[in-house]
């Protein structure tokens, strides 16, 4: 009998080791789990949906910027429902429309066409922009101060359009004639192209607008600016982001300098630019999200913020066979 007593006991003892050890596992990993949910603030896992207008280098960027930036903050904690309108602004709409029925955490509409759908869709979900250029143009606000008052916030490419005049000036001093060429339809270029009018009038130059409607259009639109100008300037026109060959199949041959508003065209088809970091601008943007979805910011309160630093680029093969001198202030960067 105390044989089978002790036998008993044994048992219990070893089974109470078991459950105690098992317990220390579990323990262990909820401590895992633990780790991965402080890294997200609260363990939830948000979906954001993301509508880029269109494929191109400098909407890619941003997009990856983006996705980094909430993915160093939340880990796994974040998915993303990435999506391209290839172009089409009623397919933002379909795609962001989509987005709001799934009832998405957090929308980003990267360019101006994207961020408008996604306003339109939805009143309630926070909506983010990037590389949109000007907001109170973009959502018709008239006296644009810097935040929306809406359920939407973001960050803008525009870079200081009196600079870039003076790059012009410095790069091309005997020019007398100025093409603008851009896609009528974006109105972040009309925007641009308006401003940078004034600039550039100013300092004495003849300016021209050469737009066109689609990129069926934008061979034969530029070699009319080729005709006419000395110098085209490019605004960070979406169309003419994904057009740079066909622009620079007919700029090359007619020997006619491209300045342009962001590095990708200039890639593409320019000889210089003062430009942003698409990525970096892509990454302040999900810092944001990062604040409205874990710490409670009120995107409707949010400034709107600029790109953090403006560089002045350029194409070293294209500035020589053009002969135009490059101040010693310009970085070096490769074509595409």
């Amino acid at each position: 009998m105390r044989k089978t007593f002790k036998k008993l006991l044994s048992l219990t003892l070893a089974t109470t080791m078991v459950v105690g050890l098992a317990g220390c596992g579990n323990t262990a990993s909820n401590g895992g789990s633990s780790d991965s949910a402080d890294k997200g603030g609260s363990g939830k896992t948000y979906t954001v949906g993301i509508c880029q207008l269109v494929q191109h280098e400098a909407l890619d960027a941003a997009t990856k910027g983006f996705k980094t930036a909430l993915k160093d903050k939340l880990g796994d904690n974040v998915k993303f429902d990435e999506q391209n309108a290839a172009g089409d602004a009623p397919t933002c709409s379909t795609i962001c429309t989509s987005f709001v029925t799934n009832n998405y955490d957090l929308i980003l509409g990267n360019a101006t066409a994207a961020f408008q759908a996604a306003v339109s869709a939805t009143d309630k979900i926070p909506v983010l922009g990037t590389s949109i250029t000007d907001y109170g143009t973009a959502l018709d606000i008239s006296d644009w101060k810097g935040v929306t008052g809406k359920n939407a916030s973001g960050t803008t490419d525009l870079a200081p359009l009196d600079q870039q005049a003076s790059c012009i000036a410095e790069l091309f001093p005997d020019a007398k004639n100025i093409g603008i060429l851009y896609c009528s339809s974006e109105p972040n270029s009309i925007y641009q192209s308006k401003t940078i009018t004034k600039y550039l009038e100013d300092k004495g130059y003849k300016v021209k607008d050469y737009t066109f409607s689609d990129s069926n259009d934008v061979a034969s639109v530029t070699k009319n600016a080729c005709d006419a100008s000395d110098v085209i300037y490019i605004p960070t026109d979406n169309t003419a982001a994904s057009c740079t060959e066909a622009i620079n199949n007919v700029t090359a041959p007619a020997k006619i300098p491209v300045f342009t508003g962001e590095e990708g065209i200039a890639k593409g088809c320019g000889v210089a630019t003062l430009s942003i970091s698409y990525y970096d601008l892509g990454y302040e943007t999900g810092e944001m999200a990062y604040d409205i979805l874990v710490n409670g910011e009120d995107v409707s309160k949010m400034e709107v913020k600029s790109a953090p630093k403006f560089t002045k680029e350029y194409i070293e093969d294209r500035a020589k066979d053009l002969n135009v001198t490059i101040p010693d202030d310009y970085e070096k960067i490769s074509a595409e």
